[in-house]
């Protein structure tokens, strides 16, 4: 099973850098692998919050659902995604104070059903995605101020199907065009 693990730092004060993380949908900015993310859950995130996800995978697009099994606030925020396909585990812990923090994040992907004699060979290529998402971490956590959810006029196209809610998205956060 392909896991990864990284600690990056960030430059804005860790309730900041909690608070973005954890709008898990915000992967959209930061994560050259996610083509779209959504909040589906309306208000703010907790244990149970759900997120949509569209991601490259073996030339195709998938579509997978994240929920929020474990939330500690401005702490730890554990998130998990089963498809017919696969079964991937997110795991964002924030510490630090008003002026920096440190991001520790692990991911662990496991193929599912007959897929999993395939795991030794794609873990090169889930190494190299989780690299690339780190590398595009590191800046979102360095530039301009974070913000917790994205916004966008209501109506604005989804590309899951759909219009925005209230905030945008197709349920409440606009997505990354494809």
């Amino acid at each position: 099973m392909p896991r990864f693990h990284a600690t990056v730092g960030s430059r804005r004060p860790a309730d900041e850098t909690f608070d973005y993380l954890a709008v898990f949908s915000n992967a959209a900015d930061w994560d050259p692998g996610v083509v779209a993310g959504a909040q589906l859950d309306p208000g703010p995130v907790g244990a149970g919050t759900r997120f949509r996800l569209e991601v490259p995978f073996l030339g195709r697009r998938m579509t997978l659902t994240y929920k929020v099994i474990r939330f500690v606030p401005g702490r730890e925020v554990l998130l998990t995604a089963t498809s017919g396909v696969l079964r991937s585990t997110d795991r964002i812990v924030v510490t630090g104070g008003a002026d920096d923090s440190v991001v520790s994040y692990a991911a662990e992907v496991r193929l599912r059903g007959p897929l999993r004699v395939l795991d030794p060979i794609l873990r090169p290529g889930f190494r190299r995605v989780a690299e690339r998402a780190v590398a595009g971490l590191t800046p979102a956590l360095s530039g301009p101020p974070l913000r917790p959810g994205r916004t966008a006029p209501p109506g604005t196209p989804s590309p899951f199907g759909g219009a925005a809610g209230p905030s945008g998205g197709a349920a409440g956060l606009p997505e990354r065009a494809p």
